[in-house]
């Protein structure tokens, strides 16, 4: 197996291969490719114990690393998938909130394990990049959602 490049590299307590594992189920191009055992003994597990997990999520590649509880994920990291429609968003959204995952504001959840989502309609994407008044116009309402609602986006679009 290749190792990519450039691979993002995702501090879990001890849960790296469940996670890949559920966002493989998840997202489409993506898959769990490798899980790596400690060699020996570490610090936050013992020799056997999975250390790493090779994976990917929406083509993403990724490294899932059970290092123990010295780091806590926070939203200065987060995965964007764009969607296309309300029933992706929905999807995606679900899948996480429903995992013992957590809503939040502006399209953002945060999964079981902390890592954090924002799945974002590329109606909302296309909205806030073409600036002036369809700009403001998604961005107040987006600002009132948590899970982001394409036809409210679409309607903000259209009204004037």
């Amino acid at each position: 197996m290749t190792t990519a490049k450039n691979t993002v590299c995702i501090w879990y307590d001890k849960d790296a291969e469940a996670a890949a594992r559920f966002y493989a189920t998840v997202f489409p191009d993506s898959e769990v490719m490798a899980v790596n055992f400690a060699p020996t003994d570490y610090p936050s597990g013992k020799a056997g114990d999975v250390l790493t997990v090779q994976f990917t999520v929406a083509g993403v590649p990724c490294i899932g690393l059970n290092g123990g509880s010295a780091f806590k994920q926070d939203e200065a990291f987060s995965f964007q998938i764009a969607t296309d429609d309300q029933a992706e968003t929905d999807r995606y959204w679900d899948a996480i909130v429903d995992n013992d995952g957590q809503a939040s504001a502006c399209g953002w959840c945060k999964d079981k394990w902390g890592v954090s989502w924002q799945i974002t309609p590329r109606v909302l994407i296309d909205a806030l990049a073409a600036c002036g008044d369809p700009a403001r116009r998604a961005f107040e309402v987006m600002m009132q959602m948590g899970k982001i609602d394409v036809a409210t986006i679409e309607e903000a679009l259209w009204n004037q």
